[in-house]
């Protein structure tokens, strides 16, 4: 009986495991510029994550992102030059962003912080336009 739960157990965290590493991709990217004109290395690496964006507020400098379905949501930093872009590649504002948004985030680690470079929304935006209709009756005397 024990085996059998201690089974199950482990067959749930190695699920959960595969799940985020199916979730996060990496990609490195390294630029050799020559060395005898004194030009450093430039090395960029930039991981991806699929998921659901949970928390924005206009204003804030951070974004919380749950990376595949299952997983506390983690923080993650934009800034003025980050990009946002509708399912069919078009840059969108950042109204167009709000919770229960799936998405992928392309972000770089800066020390202990994650910088997102580009959101790529998974759901087309949808905008409200307001109409108002305004009616003139002209009284007859």
């Amino acid at each position: 009986m024990k085996e059998t739960r201690l089974a199950k157990i482990l067959a749930v965290a190695c699920g959960l495991v595969a799940v985020t590493a199916v979730a996060q991709t990496s990609t490195t990217v390294t630029t050799t510029k020559d060395a005898a004109a004194g030009t450093a290395v430039t090395e960029t690496t930039t991981t991806n994550a699929s998921g659901t964006i949970t928390t924005y507020t206009p204003g804030t400098d951070y974004l919380m992102f749950r990376a595949g379905t299952t997983g506390a949501p983690v923080r993650y930093y934009y800034t003025k030059d980050t990009t946002i872009l509708d399912p069919e590649g078009h840059t969108v504002t950042w109204s167009a962003v709000r919770p229960d948004l799936p998405a992928t985030v392309y972000y770089t680690q800066d020390g202990d912080r994650m910088v997102v470079r580009k959101i790529m929304l998974s759901k087309p935006t949808v905008v409200e336009k307001e109409t108002t209709t305004t009616t003139t009756t002209t009284k007859k005397p």
